[in-house]
């Protein structure tokens, strides 16, 4: 779920940090430029692990600042391919799931990585499972009886495993402007700059209720 990331920048210092030492000054700067940040094909940086390398400070002529040459390792989210994680259920619509880890909302478990036969309850905005039965179109699994449902409510922790992760890089543009109306439609359509792709579609997998009793444990939330 965690990796280390060797990364590599060149870092100013605020006058207000010289009274630290120089590393916990580094430290600092790199965890405002960085933390919270996605990297492309890297991932969600979330802090400053250790600084490898650090040369002289400079100070530049105009701002005071001393810049420094800085190698160093960053915590990284970045779950790879197969992992089995814990998240919990955000939102249900008729594409999918989205999930949650807390810290990052952008893992999705799209309808072909439901366990089968699913169908997507519109009343209770949530998906649901029926094992065991031979229905084979959402309309013939609505009309089941709802305590055989196995539902995948809001809020409910679950295992998933991840299927694929993906990068965009949607940096707008000038606005354009159409018979001297300016258009805002690119920004409001902009991409997440990193999404998960997960699934329930395995034995084991899903609300970590389903499978106390065949001997899954469950982990606690917190």
């Amino acid at each position: 779920m965690f990796v280390l990331s060797i990364l590599k920048d060149t870092v100013a210092v605020h006058p207000s940090q010289f009274g630290l030492p120089p590393e916990q000054a580094l430290t600092n700067e790199l965890n405002k430029k960085y933390a919270n940040k996605v990297l492309h094909d890297v991932g969600l940086c979330i802090c400053v692990f250790d600084i490898s390398e650090a040369g002289e400070g400079k100070v530049r002529y105009g701002d005071g600042f001393l810049w420094y040459k800085v190698v160093f390792r960053m915590v990284v989210f970045r779950p790879f391919a197969s992992e089995v994680m814990l998240a919990k259920v955000k939102s249900s619509d008729e594409d999918g799931i989205r999930l949650s880890v807390g810290f990052f909302d952008d893992m999705y478990v799209p309808l072909v990585y439901l366990p089968e036969p699913c169908a997507f309850d519109p009343n209770e905005r949530a998906h649901f499972w029926l094992p065991g039965s031979e229905a084979t179109s959402s309309h013939e699994l609505l009309d089941s009886p709802t305590v055989n449902r196995m539902y995948i409510d809001a809020g409910e922790i679950v295992r998933v495993r991840v299927e694929a992760d993906e990068f965009y890089d949607d940096e707008p543009g000038p606005p354009k402007a159409l018979e001297g109306v300016q258009q805002t439609g690119q920004l409001e359509n902009r991409r997440s700059p990193y999404t998960i792709t997960c699934s329930l579609a395995e034995q084991g997998l899903g609300p970590v209720s389903w499978w106390k009793d065949a001997g899954v444990e469950a982990m606690d939330e917190g």
